[in-house]
């Protein structure tokens, strides 16, 4: 049986990596994702529960993976990220519910964990990116009137583009100056920049970072458990 439970889950691990390969691909080309690739998949994951054999082991595995979901629809609401990236994580805890393959334990919320120390990764590239761009004796402010705070986080959360095409505009014009915006952006409700030679902040899917979170988990786990455990 336990052979035939981890023959289940690889079957799981695959399934999932399937649907979040699908999901990257549409939102990427589209900057959308059509419902019917979580209905598909949604059914799949019912279909695997009756497969599972042990309905009780199983229902109770599933009850605390699906704790991610009012959590999941909060920060949607909140804007934080879209709906789909909702519907994602709520089919992903029921195709591959509590599933890893390293030995450091994890949770319901492991994935989007991951998914959220990920997303910190592009400061590390803009700050490359102006570093680069000021190494060439271009004036990246140029014609930015604002504070040198302002600045300095502009510097780590976004990029002055040429093409701003699927990125959000972090300036703002107040009055005769060129100031820098920092407010919230709303996941649905943001609008993307249409102005060339402008200040952005990336606009990457972040059903991107929830990929690369179940990717960590599959194989390393929950980063956050094992730097805890490192600084024991």
């Amino acid at each position: 049986m336990i052979d035939g439970l981890q023959s289940l889950n690889e079957i799981r691990i695959v399934l999932a990596l399937g649907m979040l390969s699908l999901a990257c691909a549409m939102d990427i080309r589209k900057r959308e994702i059509n419902d019917l690739l979580w209905i598909v998949f949604g059914g799949v994951a019912v279909l695997l529960f009756f497969l599972s054999g042990e309905l009780w082991h199983s229902f109770i595995t599933l009850a605390i993976s699906l704790i991610i979901v009012p959590i999941a629809l909060l920060i949607w609401r909140v804007g934080m990220f879209g709906g789909a990236d909702a519907l994602c994580l709520i089919v992903l805890s029921a195709l591959a519910p509590m599933i890893t393959l390293g030995a450091s334990p994890i949770t319901p919320f492991t994935t989007l964990t991951n998914a959220a120390l990920l997303s910190v990764t592009p400061i590390i590239v803009n700050i490359i990116r102006n570093l680069m761009v000021i190494l060439k004796k271009e004036d990246i402010f140029k014609g930015i009137d604002d504070s040198k705070l302002h600045k300095a986080l502009a510097f780590c959360i976004g990029y002055r583009a040429k093409n701003s095409k699927f990125n959000f505009s972090i300036e703002k014009m107040d009055g005769t100056s060129k100031k820098l915006d920092f407010s919230f952006k709303h996941a649905e409700k943001a609008s993307f920049s249409t102005t060339s030679d402008t200040w952005v902040t990336p606009g990457i899917p972040y059903i991107l970072y929830i990929t690369g979170g179940f990717v960590v988990q599959i194989f390393y786990g929950d980063i956050i458990f094992n730097m805890m455990h490192l600084a024991k």
